[in-house]
C-alpha cells in the first residue's frame, strides 16, 4: 500500500493468462517504479491448462490445477479486479468492464486466451466449451458428483477429435471408472482421423482411447445438439449426458466486436507482441495471432513468450527498448492418457508410459511452483535511529482496515477528557454515533470513519470504507442521509489522480444511492498511502437506538461473519488462499440496508462490529446494559479458512490489544478478539421475536445468526 515514488504510467493486464502470471512473478521481484499495474480477471484464480486432463481424471485437486492470481497481484504489488473486460476504447485508452466502469490505461496487455463455444444448434442450451478451463472443469466436478450418486447416466459425448478433445474423452472415462460407473464416451470428428499429431503417436493415442472404452466416430458432422443426447447427419445419435465441445479455437465475442486489427476475430500482433499499428496495447496466449509466424494455440508459446513480454511492457512504459520474438517452430507435446501414464511427440519421435506421465508430472508441478512458492522479498534495512525504532519496525507490517485502529483502551483514555454533551446533542463518544434533537422533532445521527487500504483497488476500497462508514448510522437503527468523502491518494500524476477519483466517487456514490444517502462532496488530498473515509449522517424519528437498551433474555443476533481480519492478515502475509480472501470483500463491500431495517424495528439494542473484534463489541453491549453475555462457540459465523489460519497464528495486528481489552471467560477462540472490517450488525432482540425476525431477513435475502443471549449481571462475556 505505501508508495514512496509517484505513480506516472498505469499498466493493465486484461486477464489471467498464463504468460501474464508469469510477468506477474517478474515484476513482483523487480517492478517498476512509477508503474501502477492492474489485472482485470473474472476470478480469483486462473487454470493451468497443462494440469486439466490430470485433474479431470482425479489425479489433481482442484488447488494443484489453480494459479493463485490474489496472491500473485499481492506479491506484484498490483490491484484485482474481479470483473469481465467487454471491451477496449484505443482512443480514450479504457477498458470497459461488464459490472462497473472503465479502467484507464497507458499501456495494457490482452490475454484472455480462447473460448471452445461452437455455433451449433442446441450448442449454448445443452453443451459446454472445454474452455474457458475454469467453467468447464467446474462443470465436470459437478457432473462426476453426480454421475457417482446415480443421478445422472456416466455417458459423455466429447465434439472434436484433436489432441485436446480426446485428451478429455480419456481424463473422463479414467475418471467415471474411478467412480465405480461404466463410462460411454464418445469423441466426435468431423475429419478422417485424429487431428494434431504424427501417424505413431495416433496409433497409440487410438489404443489407450479402447482401453478405456473411449469410442470414436470419424467423419461425423454434428446436425444439433439436444438434451441427452448430439445428432449426427448421416449417423446414429450419440446419447450423451454431458456434451463438451473441444473443436477447434474461438475467440471471444467481445474482441471480435472490437476496432482492433484482427485475424478471425484474433487479435493481430508483431514480433514485439504489440498490437499491429499500437505503441500501447500488447497482446498474448491464444487470444493472439502473429501474422509473420503463426503457430497452434498451445500454452508453451504463452509461457515462452512472457519473458520478452515483461521487458516490451518496460520499454513502453520509458525503459529500455523493445525486443523480439520468434516462436520455436516445434515443440514438444505431451499428451495425458488418462491413466498415469502420457505420450511425448516431437520432431516426429514418440514415446509413451508412465515414465512419461512422471516427466509431465514434474514440468507442470515446477511451472505451478514458480508460481505459488513466491520469494519473501527482504525489507530494506534501516539506518541508525531512535530507541524504539528497530522493535517497532521489527514487527509485523501495519494491518490495513480495522486491524490498523488504535487500541480500545488507548482509545477510551484519550476520549475522558471531552466535554459533557449539552444543548441538541443527546449522546456523543462512546456509542457508534453521536446523537442530536431536531429543531421539528425527532433525532439525526453523525460519525465518521476512514480506512487504511486493505486492498490496492481503489473502488473496491471505496465500497468497502462506505460500507463500513453506514454501519454506525445502520446499528443507531437510523436511516442514511448524506455523506462527505475524506480522501487521501498516492502521489500520482493529475492524470492518474483523475482516474482513480473518478473510480473512487463512482464506487462510493453507487453504495450511497443503494443506503438511501447522498454524496455530496469532502476533502480530498495526496499522501503516502491509499486511505477513504467518510462522514456520514442519519435521521430517525424515534431515539436511536444504543449499545445500552439490550435487557435480560435478549437474544444476540448477529448478519455477519467473523474472521476477516485474520484473512486479510493472511493475505498481506500472502499466506491465504485467494478465493478465501476474494470471498471475504465480496461480503465486506455489501450494504446492510435490509439488514438494518428488519433489525431496527425490533432490537432493544444493536451496534455493528468492527475494530474491536467480536468479544469487544459484545462486551460494550453487556457493560452499558448492565448484564452478562453468553456466547454460543458453535453458532458464531465464521468466514472460510479463518479459523484455520487462527490456529496457525495468523493475527490482525490488533488482535492482541483487542484480547487484552476484552478478555472472554470460558473456552478460548482468537476469532473474538479479530478486528472486522464493515462487520455485521450485532442486535438484542427480545427472546419472543427471534423466529420473526430470522425470517423478516431471510425475506430479504439477508442471513441472521443467533449466537447467545443476555442475562442477569454486571458485563462479563461467556464463551460456551
Amino acid at each position: 500500500m505505501l508508495n514512496v515514488v509517484p505513480y506516472t504510467r498505469d499498466l493493465v493486464f486484461v486477464g489471467g493468462g498464463h504468460a501474464h502470471a508469469l510477468v506477474l512473478r517478474a515484476w513482483g521481484m523487480d517492478p517498476l517504479p512509477g508503474a501502477r499495474l492492474t489485472v482485470i480477471n473474472p476470478g480469483p484464480t486462473a487454470p493451468y491448462t497443462g494440469m486439466l486432463p490430470g485433474h479431470v481424471a482425479g489425479h489433481y485437486g482442484r488447488d494443484d490445477l489453480e494459479i493463485d492470481l490474489v496472491k500473485l497481484c499481492r506479491f506484484a504489488g498490483a490491484r484485482l479486479i474481479l470483473d469481465k473486460a467487454v471491451g477496449i476504447d484505443r482512443v480514450r485508452r479504457e477498458i470497459a468492464l461488464e459490472k462497473r466502469g472503465v479502467v484507464g490505461y497507458d499501456v495494457a496487455s490482452v490475454d484472455v486466451g480462447i473460448t471452445a463455444r461452437m455455433d451449433l444448434p442446441g450448442f449454448a442450451e445443452h453443451a459446454i466449451g472445454a474452455k474457458p478451463l475454469d467453467v468447464y472443469a467446474e462443470r465436470w466436478r459437478g457432473f462426476l458428483r453426480r454421475a457417482a450418486a446415480g443421478e445422472v447416466t456416466p455417458s459423455v459425448a466429447v465434439i472434436g477429435g484433436g489432441v485436446a478433445g480426446c485428451e478429455l474423452a480419456m481424463a473422463m472415462a479414467f475418471a467415471l471408472r474411478e467412480a465405480g460407473q461404466q463410462p460411454h464416451v464418445t469423441v466426435i470428428e468431423a475429419g478422417p482421423e485424429i487431428s494434431g499429431v504424427g501417424a505413431r503417436a495416433r496409433q497409440r493415442m487410438l489404443v489407450a482411447m479402447r482401453e478405456l472404452g473411449v469410442a470414436l466416430r470419424l467423419d461425423a458432422r454434428v446436425a444439433r445438439i439436444e438434451a441427452g443426447q448430439v445428432l449426427i447427419a448421416g449417423q446414429d445419435p450419440v446419447k450423451a449426458a454431458l456434451t463438451v465441445g473441444a473443436a477447434g479455437a474461438f475467440p471471444h465475442d467481445w474482441i471480435a466486436r472490437m476496432d482492433l486489427p484482427q485475424q478471425d476475430g484474433f487479435i493481430e500482433i508483431g514480433r514485439d507482441l504489440g498490437v499491429i499499428g499500437d505503441e500501447s496495447l500488447f497482446a498474448v496466449g491464444d487470444c493472439a495471432v502473429m501474422s509473420a509466424d503463426p503457430r497452434p494455440k498451445a500454452g508453451v508459446f504463452a509461457v515462452r513468450a512472457a519473458p520478452v513480454l515483461h521487458h516490451n511492457l518496460r520499454a513502453a512504459l520509458g525503459v529500455g527498448r523493445r525486443k523480439q520474438w520468434k516462436p520455436q517452430r516445434d515443440y514438444l507435446k505431451l499428451i495425458s492418457l488418462g491413466r498415469q501414464s502420457a505420450l511425448a511427440e516431437k520432431f516426429g519421435v514418440t514415446l509413451a508410459g508412465p515414465f512419461m506421465w512422471r516427466w509431465k508430472d514434474r514440468i507442470d508441478r515446477a511451472f505451478m511452483d514458480r508460481l505459488s512458492d513466491l520469494p519473501v522479498m527482504a525489507r530494506p534495512a534501516v539506518p541508525q535511529a531512535a530507541a524504539g525504532v528497530q522493535e517497532l519496525l521489527k514487527a509485523r507490517p501495519l494491518c490495513g482496515g480495522c486491524g490498523a485502529k488504535v487500541g480500545g483502551g488507548v482509545l477510551s483514555g484519550a476520549l475522558e477528557g471531552i466535554a459533557p454533551v449539552e444543548g441538541d446533542v443527546v449522546t456523543g463518544a462512546g456509542d457508534d454515533a453521536a446523537v442530536l434533537r431536531q429543531p421539528g422533532g425527532g433525532f439525526q445521527v453523525i460519525s465518521t470513519d476512514h480506512l487504511r487500504a486493505v486492498v490496492e483497488d481503489p473502488a473496491m476500497m471505496s465500497r468497502i470504507a462506505a460500507v463500513h462508514a453506514l454501519g454506525d448510522v445502520w446499528a443507531m437503527g437510523a436511516t442514511p442521509q448524506v455523506a462527505l468523502a475524506q480522501i487521501v491518494v498516492p502521489q500520482m500524476t493529475a492524470a492518474l489522480q483523475a482516474r482513480t477519483l473518478r473510480e473512487i466517487t463512482q464506487a462510493a456514490q453507487a453504495v450511497m444511492q443503494v443506503a438511501g444517502a447522498q454524496l455530496v462532496g469532502g476533502h480530498t488530498t495526496m499522501g503516502a498511502e491509499l486511505t477513504i473515509g467518510f462522514t456520514v449522517t442519519g435521521t430517525r424519528g424515534a431515539m436511536p437506538l444504543t449499545v445500552s437498551g439490550a435487557r435480560s433474555g435478549d437474544a444476540l443476533i448477529l448478519t455477519r461473519a467473523i474472521g476477516s481480519g485474520v484473512i486479510m492478515a493472511a493475505d498481506m502475509q500472502g499466506q491465504a488462499d485467494g478465493r478465501d480472501v476474494a470471498a471475504a470483500l465480496d461480503v465486506m463491500c455489501q450494504p446492510q440496508h435490509r439488514e438494518a431495517a428488519v433489525l431496527g424495528d425490533v432490537a432493544h439494542a444493536m451496534t455493528d462490529v468492527t475494530g474491536f473484534g467480536l468479544a469487544g463489541h459484545v462486551r460494550a453491549m453487556a457493560r452499558a446494559s448492565g448484564l452478562d453475555a453468553v456466547l454460543r462457540g458453535a453458532d458464531i459465523p465464521v468466514y472460510p479458512s479463518a479459523q484455520a489460519l487462527a490456529a496457525d497464528g495468523v493475527s490482525s495486528t490488533l488482535m492482541p490489544t483487542n484480547r487484552a481489552d476484552a478478555m472472554v471467560q470460558g473456552a478460548d477462540d482468537p476469532l473474538l478478539y479479530d478486528p472486522q472490517t464493515a462487520g455485521g450488525l450485532l442486535a438484542a432482540v427480545p427472546r419472543e421475536a427471534v423466529a420473526a425476525t430470522l425470517a423478516a431477513l431471510e425475506a430479504q435475502g439477508c442471513r441472521g445468526y443467533v449466537i447467545g443471549s443476555f442475562a442477569q449481571g454486571d458485563g462479563a462475556v461467556t464463551l460456551r
